[in-house]
């Protein structure tokens, strides 16, 4: 184990219980609790720490569970959650605060100086040394988003330093949204590829999208119309007594605009006057009720405390492939025909924010488990797995960065709020929310 994973656990056990939620208010974890999630965290800090370039900023796409390094592709979405992480690790401890600055400072560089852009927006996969575009990839609204929340967050946190939060807005600032609406009057089109112009998919049922609409709406250089907030289809369904908005089977749609948006006490003045946070409680203790009932099916991978399943890596027809699952699936429908079995432990973790109860019962569990079973294959140097099977005993060599990075963020909102702390202080977030309706509940 890493001689710095072992000295703060040290430090933990030898600790007061600290508070959890924001900061300030009574403690509703353990002290097993906290060090349970000091631990966790500190690894997926790791990863962002290591798995960026040092030249560039990138955050690589993967790694292996044990700091292995798989390749060169990186991921903008990663990115953002990495430039995230620099905000966590400082105000931890983790990482000296100078250190992080100057990794920020690298990346904003890069970002406003280096990297392609059309129109601002950039591509989905470049490599993480150079910055080439990878995979033939496209132009991508929503991962660029998510690395916008990033570098606003970093322009909070790194405030007094003149030059990040200069770069952070000039890079938000040159995003040109309404181009990428492509000529529809409200929604927004899902990427670009210079060989076939605009993707024919666009933003118009609810999503992870919900952060993308909000940057957009609040530019202050090249807004979009709020009109375009209600423009989306709102799709209700009911499952195991729970009534949310549902929009794919992946818990993530419900957790990451979440991961920087403080939508907690906000209900929209428009329509079902949908709570965002509310339902993405609901959606996360339906998507429970829903493995619970695989596990007739599948008594060794479901259970009380077990369960969990969301985008990720799974072994499919004899070979390990990238499966965007999870459930319950819309009413008539019949699930994912995929689905074996596999448990995803960033479905559980990414709703720690919303489902402390569940949601951490489940992680404990799990790492104490099959941590057992599976030693570092299952808890490694950057925590849990991507995912793993144990019907099977399949266990993916592999961690994937958004999945680190929603662990990550979610963990540290429910113990301090600490990023929605840092992103709700950017003026363009709080105006949007505004022009939409989204305002707090009397």
């Amino acid at each position: 184990m890493d001689r710095r994973i072992v000295i703060l656990l040290i430090g933990i056990a030898l600790t007061a219980p600290v508070h959890c939620g924001l900061r300030g208010t009574a403690s509703l974890l353990s002290p097993q609790d906290e060090a349970f999630l000091d631990d966790l965290s500190y690894r997926t800090v790791l990863y962002f720490w290591e798995q960026a370039d040092p030249n560039t900023g990138l955050v690589r796409d993967r790694a292996g569970v044990t700091g292995e390094r798989r390749s060169d592709l990186a991921s903008i979405a990663a990115t953002g959650f990495g430039l995230t992480a620099l905000c966590i690790a400082a105000d931890r401890g983790w990482i000296a605060a100078d250190d992080a600055r100057e990794r920020a400072r690298v990346t904003l560089r890069f970002l406003a100086e280096r990297a392609f852009h059309k129109n601002g927006w950039l591509y989905h996969w470049m490599n993480a040394q150079t910055g080439a575009r990878e995979w033939a990839s496209e132009v991508s609204s929503i991962d660029t988003a998510l690395l916008l929340a990033g570098v606003l967050t970093v322009r909070q946190c790194f405030s007094t330093d003149a030059e990040i939060v200069a770069r952070a807005t000039a890079i938000y600032e040159r995003v040109d949204f309404p181009w990428m609406l492509n000529g529809h009057p409200t929604l927004l089109s899902h990427g670009w590829t210079p060989e076939g112009g605009f993707l024919p998919s666009r933003w118009d049922t609810y999503s992870e999208h919900m952060i993308l609409y909000l940057l957009a709406i609040g530019s202050p250089t090249h807004p979009i119309s709020p009109e375009s907030w209600y423009a989306w289809r709102r799709t209700p369904i009911t499952y195991a007594g729970y009534t949310y908005i549902y929009g794919a089977p992946p818990l993530f749609i419900h957790q990451y605009s979440h991961a920087w948006i403080d939508f907690r006490h906000r209900r929209e003045e428009r329509g079902r006057r949908t709570n965002w946070f509310e339902n993405s409680i609901a959606a996360t203790r339906a998507h429970r009720e829903f493995c619970l009932r695989l596990a007739a099916e599948f008594p060794r991978s479901y259970s009380e405390t077990v369960w969990g399943i969301t985008a990720s890596d799974c072994w499919w027809q004899g070979r390990q492939q990238y499966c965007d699952w999870g459930g319950p699936p819309p009413p008539g429908f019949p699930r994912d025909g995929r689905i074996d079995g596999t448990v995803v432990p960033s479905a559980a973790a990414g709703s720690l924010m919303f489902t402390p109860d569940i949601s951490l019962a489940a992680l404990r569990t799990m790492k104490e488990k099959f941590s057992a079973e599976y030693g570092e294959r299952f808890w490694g140097r950057y925590g849990f797995t991507d995912a793993f099977n144990p019907t099977t005993g399949w266990v993916n060599p592999d961690v994937i960065g958004i999945s680190v990075g929603i662990t990550l963020l979610s963990a540290e909102n429910l113990r301090t709020g600490q990023v929605w702390n840092w992103f709700m202080r950017n003026p363009e977030i709080l105006r949007a929310m505004e022009a939409v309706g989204l305002r707090p509940e009397t």
